[in-house]
């Protein structure tokens, strides 16, 4: 089961390294003691670029979401889907589900341990937590990686949300940490005035811009920002 643990403090020189083994838990929480907030994230298939602005992995309609279930019983620590599936062994791990659709104790939200490998086929989902109360009816789940496994830039059309800002160039597939909270230097899309609200840019990757319009939240601005430069924003993310 999930247990509780408490927030990492960690070295401000801690945030410039990159490692290829994982040293704590994928979204694991530290803190600087100067008020910024960093989240530890594995890296995607390119290497982070300090200042840009990252977001979790894409949203896999296909393979992720709105799968059949077999009806678990409560306390089962693993699910079996009915629908079908393409997976990579463990692909999930780390991961969330959520009983999306049932008669009843729809919504329980459980961390994922592990799956079975699955091409087009049914897969078993290894729980961490086990299933709180048996759903009935005919059950359905959503699932997603880790928020902060395989991390990408933030694209102009968002398939998923903000998780921070990179302040280190961490090779692709490497882990190490990325900012959540506090003042942290971005690149702007579009002129920034100095106190104002920020969000996702939909006009430049990576980028954040004066908030409008339906784009992610993510901080406002320490001081004015010229178009296509980097400044200081107060990340508000965590």
């Amino acid at each position: 089961m999930s247990a509780l643990k408490a927030n990492i403090v960690i070295d401000p020189q801690d945030v410039f390294s990159a490692s290829s083994t994982a040293g704590t838990d994928i979204g694991a929480f530290a803190t600087t003691g100067d008020g910024r907030y960093f989240r530890y994230a594995l890296v995607g298939a390119t290497a982070t670029v300090p200042g840009k602005l990252y977001q979790a992995s894409a949203e896999d309609t296909s393979n992720f979401q709105d799968k059949t279930v077999t009806a678990p019983a409560a306390g089962a620590t693993s699910i079996v889907t009915t629908s079908t599936t393409t997976l990579a062994a463990n692909q999930l791990q780390g991961g969330f589900l959520t009983i999306s659709s049932a008669s009843t104790n729809a919504g329980q939200t459980l961390k994922i341990r592990g799956n079975t490998a699955a091409t087009a086929a049914v897969a078993t989902i290894y729980l961490e937590d086990p299933v709180i109360s048996a759903p009935t009816g005919t059950v359905k789940v959503d699932m997603i990686q880790n928020p902060y496994a395989g991390i990408i830039v933030n694209p102009t059309t968002a398939s998923s949300s903000p998780v921070g800002v990179a302040v280190y160039p961490i090779t692709a597939a490497y882990y190490g940490w990325v900012q959540t909270h506090g003042p942290v230097s971005c690149l702007a899309d579009g002129a920034v005035t100095v106190g104002t609200s920020l969000c996702a840019s939909n006009g430049t990757a990576g980028a954040v811009e004066p908030l409008a319009g339906v784009q992610a939240p993510v901080g406002y601005a320490l001081t004015g920002i010229a178009t296509t430069e980097y400044g200081f924003i107060f990340l508000t993310i965590d």
